[in-house]
């Protein structure tokens, strides 16, 4: 999740939050309960008078309580961070208070250099899910507008760009209109 600063963006966050918790049919008492909180006390996360909203491990306690990821939450707050071309998010999709294993496909990329090493030599092949969306430090497969192809780490996100990782480290910004999809790696495959 991007870095907010002003009262605005908190009760944007706070009202994303309170739109998962509806889509839940919950109560912010019963939301609140699930997390040892009183329903005023998640109510003060919602109106955007908490800013430990903004924690990644707040957000990963209250949005579990929902049965939903930081990134449910993230998308929430803007919708268009799904970025143009990209598909909903798959793996486990909520039922309710069940879960059922979504039907998602799999491809496979062979890795042509070392840019990854050693998270990722050349010759080894990737399993990727088109779609859905990596966690920090996972791997992910960007497919840009023009045709190319990267394999990075992912870090973290904001409405303009994506910010990932290779070999050395170094930071890379990714502009979202660059992009056509990106994709969690789910797997590595020493052939």
């Amino acid at each position: 999740m991007p870095r907010f600063e002003s009262d605005s963006d908190a009760r944007r966050l706070g009202e994303a939050l309170a739109a998962l918790r509806q889509e839940r049919g919950l109560s912010q008492a019963q939301a609140g309960e699930r997390v040892g909180m009183t329903s005023q006390g998640w109510g003060l996360y919602e109106a955007g008078k908490r800013p430990g909203l903004f924690r990644p491990d707040v957000q990963r306690r209250l949005t579990a309580a929902l049965e939903a990821t930081p990134e449910a939450l993230a998308l929430k707050l803007d919708p268009a961070a799904a970025a143009p071309g990209l598909a909903p998010a798959h793996g486990l999709e909520s039922g309710g208070r069940a879960f059922t294993a979504s039907a998602a496909t799999t491809r496979r990329l062979q890795l042509s250099n070392d840019d990854l090493a050693p998270w990722a030599a050349s010759g080894v092949v990737v399993e990727y899910e088109p779609g859905r969306w990596p966690r920090r430090a996972q791997g992910c497969v960007i497919e840009m507008a023009d045709g190319e192809v990267r394999v990075r780490l992912y870090d973290h996100a904001d409405p303009e760009a994506l910010f990932v990782r290779g070999v050395r480290g170094d930071e890379e910004r990714i502009a979202r209109a660059e992009t056509r999809q990106v994709s969690a790696v789910v797997a590595r495959l020493d052939v």
